[in-house]
């Protein structure tokens, strides 16, 4: 899973952001590393620098394989509390939108167990 890290003129993006952000995405998601494709983030600061609380903004699009991107945005104080207030939407997302994909219509059910259930043997 690739990460990518987008920031606007107004947040300083020293390595050590770019790196503490790429680690805080990629603990929360990893176990999507093999549905996702690629992860981009965007952080913005919506005040540019006159303050305030909820004014930092991070994006998450992630590229699931062979469906498209799906996006969550989150505001935070502080860029960390954005970023990993967005990771774990993302994560919410994704664990719901893969859930669904193995639910599918005909599996088990009370009146139909699968024929290794306890008591259909």
């Amino acid at each position: 899973m690739q990460i990518q890290i987008n920031t606007d003129s107004n947040i300083d993006s020293g390595d050590k952001l770019i790196r503490h952000v790429e680690e805080e995405i990629a603990s929360t998601l990893e176990r999507f590393s093999d549905q996702v494709v690629s992860i981009e983030a965007h952080l913005s600061d919506q005040n540019a620098g006159k303050g305030g609380s909820g004014d930092k903004r991070c994006v998450l699009q992630a590229r699931p394989t062979g469906q498209q991107p799906v996006a969550v945005t989150h505001n935070a104080a502080t860029i960390d509390d954005a970023c990993r207030g967005a990771a774990e939407s993302m994560a919410h997302l994704l664990a719901s939108r893969f859930g669904r994909l193995h639910e599918t219509k005909g599996g088990d059910s009370i009146r139909h167990p699968h024929k290794d259930h306890p008591r259909t043997n």
